[in-house]
C-alpha cells in the first residue's frame, strides 16, 4: 500500500534569484519592526548595563582592585568559551548570538543581580532587624531565583528571535553556559577584586592571603559553577525546541523546570557553606562533580545523535542530485569535516576552508530540517527554508564537494557502490552494492560534466566568491 510523503518533493536546482515568493506581498515595515532599530536597542541596553555595572563593580573594589579581579577573573574566560564551542561542532551556530549572550551575562544579567540582591538583602535586614539572617537568606534564596531568571532571560530572547538557530539541546546548552560564563566573569571580578582590597586592608599576601583563596575556589576548582546551573535551563529550552509547534504547554512547561532545577542547584550550591566546615567540599563531590560528569556525557552523546541524523537524513539529497553520495557520510563524521577543511586550505586556501566550513554548517542544518519535518515539525516556512539552505549548498559546492570527497576516501572503512561507480568507501552511506543507482536523466547531479538538469529548471545564475577549485588528483594528495 502506498504511503504520502510527509514532505513536498525535492526542487531539482535552485531557482532563479529575484522577486517575492510566490503568493507573498511586498508590505512595508513599521519603524520598530527593522533590524537596525532592534539591534540599536539591543545594544544601547548592553552598553548602558556595562557601564553602570562598571562603575558599580569599581565603587566596591576600588581601581586597584578591579584591575587585580578583571585580570584573574578573565583567564578562565577563554577556556570555557573552547569549550562550549567545541560541544558546538556539529552545528556550530553564529559569533553574534554567543557575543549577545556572552555581554547579556556579563552586563545586563549581572546589574539585575546587584541591584535587586542588595535590595532584597536590605529589606530583609530592616524588616527582620537580622543582617546575619538576611545575608544567609539572600545567598541561599534571593540570589538564586534573582540571578538564575536573569540569565534565563538571554536564553529566552536567543529562542524567540533566532529561532532558526535554536533547534535542539546542544543548542540550549552553549547558549546557557556563555550567558552563565559572561555573568560569572563579572561575579568573579567583583569578589576578587573585594579580596584583594580586604588582604590590602590586613597587610596578607603570598598563599595565605584572601586573593589566592578566592582564586582558587571560584577559578580553579568550580570556574563551571555557574554555566552548570544556567545550563538546566538551557536544557529545558532545549527540549523544548524539539516539541511540535501545537505542544504549547510542553514548551511552556520545560524551560520552567530546567529554570527550577538551576534555582534550586544554585541554592545549594550557595548554602553550602553553612553545613559546617567541609559543607563546601561534600557538596562540591556529592553533586557538582558528578552533575557536570553527567551533564558532559548528556550533551557529547547528544551530539553523536546529531551526527546520525545527518548521515540518516542527508541521502534523500544524494538520490534528488544536490549532494554527491560521498557526502553524507562525510558530513556526518566530525574526523571527514576536518580532513576536507585541512584539504581545501591546503590547496586553495583560507577562503576555501572556510567556504567547506560554511557548506558543512548549512547541509548540517538542511539535515536537521528534514528530521523535523519528518517528525512534523517543520513549521510553515519548512519550504522556503530548505531552498534557502540548498541554495547555500550549491553556491558552495564547486570547492566542497571535491573536499568532502577526498576526506570521504581517507577517512570511511568500507567501499560501496556509488552513482559513478566504485568510491572509496561511504561506510555503509550512498548505493550499497548490487543497487540501482539513480539514472542521469532523474534531476541531475549538479556540479558533473556528463549529466544535464531538466530543461524546465536552471542552476543559480550567480558568481561564487569563492576560488574555481584546482585540486590535484586523488593519488596525487
Amino acid at each position: 500500500m502506498a504511503t504520502s510523503s510527509p514532505f513536498p518533493p525535492l526542487p531539482p536546482h535552485p531557482p532563479q534569484p529575484g522577486g517575492p515568493a510566490e503568493g507573498g506581498v511586498l508590505r512595508h515595515a513599521h519603524w520598530w519592526q527593522h533590524k537596525w532599530v532592534r539591534y540599536g536597542a539591543l545594544i544601547t541596553l548592553l552598553v548602558l548595563s556595562g557601564l553602570v555595572i562598571l562603575a558599580l563593580v569599581r565603587e566596591q573594589t576600588g581601581t586597584e582592585g578591579f584591575l587585580v579581579g578583571l585580570g584573574l577573573a578573565v583567564l578562565p574566560v577563554p577556556l570555557l568559551i573552547a569549550a562550549f564551542r567545541w560541544l558546538d561542532r556539529v552545528e556550530p551556530g553564529p559569533w553574534r548570538n554567543l557575543v549577545f549572550t556572552f555581554a547579556w551575562g556579563a552586563c545586563a544579567a549581572a546589574l539585575i543581580a546587584i541591584v535587586a540582591n542588595s535590595f532584597a538583602v536590605r529589606w530583609i535586614a530592616t524588616a527582620t532587624a537580622d543582617p546575619a539572617h538576611a545575608d544567609t537568606l539572600g545567598a541561599t534564596v534571593i540570589a538564586p531565583v534573582v540571578e538564575e531568571s536573569a540569565k534565563a532571560a538571554a536564553i529566552l530572547l536567543v529562542f524567540l528571535f533566532r529561532r532558526r538557530d535554536f533547534t535542539g539541546i546542544v543548542d540550549g546548552v552553549v547558549i546557557a553556559g556563555v550567558t552563565a560564563t559572561g555573568f560569572a566573569f563579572t561575579e568573579n571580578i567583583l569578589y576578587l577584586g573585594n579580596a584583594f582590597g580586604t588582604d590590602q586592608l590586613t597587610g596578607d599576601g603570598g598563599i595565605a592571603s584572601v586573593t589566592v583563596a578566592t582564586f582558587f575556589v571560584r577559578v580553579i576548582m568550580s570556574p563551571f559553577a555557574h554555566p552548570l546551573f544556567t545550563v538546566l535551563t538551557g536544557l529545558g529550552f532545549g527540549i523544548a525546541a524539539l516539541s511540535g509547534e501545537r505542544q504549547r504547554v510542553r514548551r511552556v512547561v520545560l524551560p520552567l523546570c530546567g529554570l527550577f532545577l538551576a534555582m534550586l542547584m544554585h541554592a545549594l550550591w550557595n548554602g553550602s557553606a553553612t553545613f559546617g566546615d567541609w559543607g563546601f567540599f561534600a557538596v562540591y563531590g556529592a553533586f557538582m562533580v558528578p552533575a557536570f560528569g553527567v551533564l558532559t556525557w548528556l550533551v557529547v552523546w547528544t551530539r553523536q545523535r546529531e551526527l546520525g541524523t545527518v548521515r540518516d537524513e542527508l541521502p534523500a539529497y544524494t538520490a534528488a542530485g544536490w549532494l554527491s553520495p560521498a557526502e553524507p557520510y562525510a558530513l556526518g563524521s566530525m574526523r571527514a569535516r576536518r580532513v576536507a577543511r585541512q584539504y581545501a586550505r591546503r590547496h586553495l586556501g583560507r577562503p576555501a576552508a572556510r567556504a567547506v566550513a560554511q557548506y558543512e554548517a548549512y547541509a548540517t542544518s538542511l539535515a536537521f530540517l528534514r528530521h523535523r519535518g519528518r517528525n512534523g515539525r517543520g513549521g510553515a516556512d519548512f519550504v522556503v527554508r530548505e531552498r534557502e539552505l540548498l541554495n547555500e549548498l550549491w553556491r558552495r559546492r564547486e570547492v566542497a564537494r571535491p573536499a568532502l570527497e577526498h576526506a570521504s576516501r581517507l577517512t570511511a572503512p568500507l567501499p560501496v557502490y556509488g552513482a559513478y561507480g566504485m568510491h572509496g568507501g561511504y561506510g555503509g552511506y550512498g548505493y550499497p552494492m548490487g543497487a540501482v543507482p539513480p539514472q542521469p536523466g532523474y534531476y541531475g547531479y549538479p556540479g558533473y560534466a556528463s549529466p544535464q538538469p531538466q530543461a524546465s529548471y536552471t542552476p543559480h545564475p550567480q558568481p561564487t566568491p569563492y576560488p574555481q577549485p584546482s585540486y590535484p588528483h586523488p593519488h596525487q594528495s
